[in-house]
């Protein structure tokens, strides 16, 4: 699972990476995703919208069982 999640994550960082910022992931804990938003991302006042409509959204139609991401 967490190889699936890392390989999606590749996907989604050269967008973020564009605006300065990055995204880590941090542990796969069953259904839930535990990332860590770096650089610009890490700072961002729209950082939760970032994690909730993009990075989640795209997570979870890669890996259906993934229910959750969570930025820590």
């Amino acid at each position: 699972m967490r190889e699936k999640v890392e390989e999606a994550l590749n996907k989604i960082r050269p967008a973020l990476q564009r605006d300065g910022g990055d995204v880590e992931l941090i542990d796969v804990e069953g259904d839930v995703v535990k990332i860590r938003l770096t650089g610009a991302c890490g700072g961002c006042p729209l950082s939760q919208m970032t994690l909730k409509m993009g990075i989640e959204r795209i997570l979870k139609k890669e890996i259906p069982e993934i229910k959750e991401v969570v930025a820590i």
